[in-house]
């Protein structure tokens, strides 16, 4: 499974915005149970889609200005990106499917 690289406020930009594939970011905390049962699916359809997505995780304790900024008020949350926009969201620990049709937005 592949091992998440993590997005700060300080990188964002260059990771996500200015990204030639489209983006996951999984809004996440160390503290929070459901977000660890959210993972494996997560690592999961990073492996599967390597190459035409690119995926991340966003620690909402280290970076609240990226939560405050696309209004995550509760983790675990699913943001998928195209060319710097948001395409989609999902809150919560979601069944594998969801989060592939979330994915499917971003390629639209």
């Amino acid at each position: 499974m592949a091992t998440l690289d993590y997005v700060t406020d300080d990188n964002f930009e260059a990771q996500v915005l200015n990204s030639e594939l489209p983006v996951l970011l999984d809004f996440t905390a160390t503290w929070c149970q459901p977000c660890k049962k959210l993972a494996p699916k997560v690592e999961e359809l990073a492996d599967e889609m390597s190459g035409s997505l690119r995926v991340f995780k966003v620690d909402v304790d280290q970076s609240q200005k990226l939560a405050m900024r696309y209004n995550v008020r509760s983790v675990p949350t699913l943001l998928v990106f195209n060319k710097g926009q948001v395409k989609g969201s999902i809150m919560g620990n979601v069944p594998m499917g969801k989060i592939q049709n979330l994915v499917e937005k971003a390629h639209q």
